[in-house]
């Protein structure tokens, strides 16, 4: 497996993604036409024409077969050309000492608090290649990316985590809130905020604080959590160094999650390395490896061996990665030490 930046060759493969993804990945709405912007639209970030501001990292994840089976990206800064919200969730405190009552209700605040961060997004692989290391690769390969052009990155990075939502795609938190000010299914906002529909949020969104205890008892309960198929994405993220700070999604009500860019795990530990093909041995470590390239990136993840500054792995990943023996790599150990593989 590799991953590898989109082509105008992968718009086929992304629509069927796309279109097995269901609701709550917004950034990768089944449209041929937003998709296909998109994909342009990558190519030329990888060029290096786009500033941060509408940067799009825009990856795939190929097999030895060159069939694409999996997506992520990274955004260079979110809200810089539109704007980006998220609740806040905070506290408001009610009290009377001569009627001896005291109470904290949970308040959702309507925040751009989270624009100009860098943004993990568009994350799908498909449900037959869901084994192995393709679910680490697809969603560290990004990191690995981060590591070796920090300077086109935000000094934050955050994820939006998909949020609670049936089998038939209804969000309880938007049944409750979200409704009253749309009147749109939520799997129709979801759809139009993907293909850029932003400025309506402004328009028809409430202001003004909402207090939680106006919800239904089962969108309160979905407030920062996530949806059970998303639930190894955030253990993983996690691993790496980001936590919840209180930001959610104001549709869905999924947790956005945070960490300093420089100190995610496998930006902070990656290590520039020489290249040597050989035998890493039976006591070899996954490790994950780019050929710290922009336009011709390309990432794997393989056992592999330190060895007085190289990085010793086989022949076919070294052929994966399109290298040779001498060749710079960029490399991290693809999971820390607590977390099983």
């Amino acid at each position: 497996m590799i991953v590898r930046p989109v082509r105008s060759s992968d718009l086929p493969a992304l629509i069927e993604l796309a279109r097995s993804t269901g609701a709550g990945l917004t950034t990768l709405p089944a449209n041929e036409e937003r998709l296909a912007h998109r994909v342009g639209w990558a190519e030329k970030t990888f060029r290096g024409e786009a500033g941060r501001g509408d940067a799009d990292y825009l990856f795939v994840l190929e097999d030895d077969d060159e069939k694409v089976v999996g997506i992520s990206a990274v955004a260079g800064a979110v809200g810089l050309r539109e704007p980006w919200y998220n609740y806040r969730v905070g506290l408001t405190v009610s009290a009377s000492q001569e009627l001896n009552i005291y109470r904290e209700i949970p308040t959702l605040f309507l925040a751009n608090d989270l624009t100009g961060n860098s943004e993990l997004c568009s994350l799908f692989l498909h449900a037959d290649y869901r084994n192995g290391l393709n679910g680490r690769l697809l969603s560290k390969a990004r990191m690995l990316f981060i590591a070796e052009f920090p300077e086109l990155f935000g000094t934050k990075t955050i994820a939006e985590m998909r949020g609670i939502s049936d089998e038939q795609g209804h969000s309880p938190f938007w049944e409750s809130l979200g409704r009253h000010f749309f009147k749109m299914e939520f799997s129709q906002a979801d759809y139009l905020t993907g293909v850029g529909n932003r400025a309506f949020i402004a328009e028809l969104m409430p202001k003004f604080p909402l207090y939680s205890c106006f919800l239904s008892e089962a969108a309160r309960e979905v407030i920062g959590r996530v949806h059970v198929s998303t639930e190894p994405a955030l253990a993983m993220l996690k691993a790496e160094g980001f936590s919840y700070q209180g930001y959610v999604d104001i549709f869905d009500a999924g947790p956005a999650i945070e960490c300093e860019t420089s100190k995610i795990r496998a930006v902070r530990d990656s290590q520039a390395l020489v290249l040597a093909v050989g035998t890493p041995g039976d006591d070899a470590t996954p490790f994950l490896i780019h050929n710290r390239k922009r336009e011709d990136c390309r990432v794997t993840a393989a056992p592999a061996r330190l060895a007085a500054g190289t990085l010793v792995v086989d022949p076919q990943t070294a052929k994966r990665l399109r290298l040779s023996a001498g060749d710079q790599v960029r490399a991290v150990q693809l999971s820390p030490a607590r977390e099983s593989i």
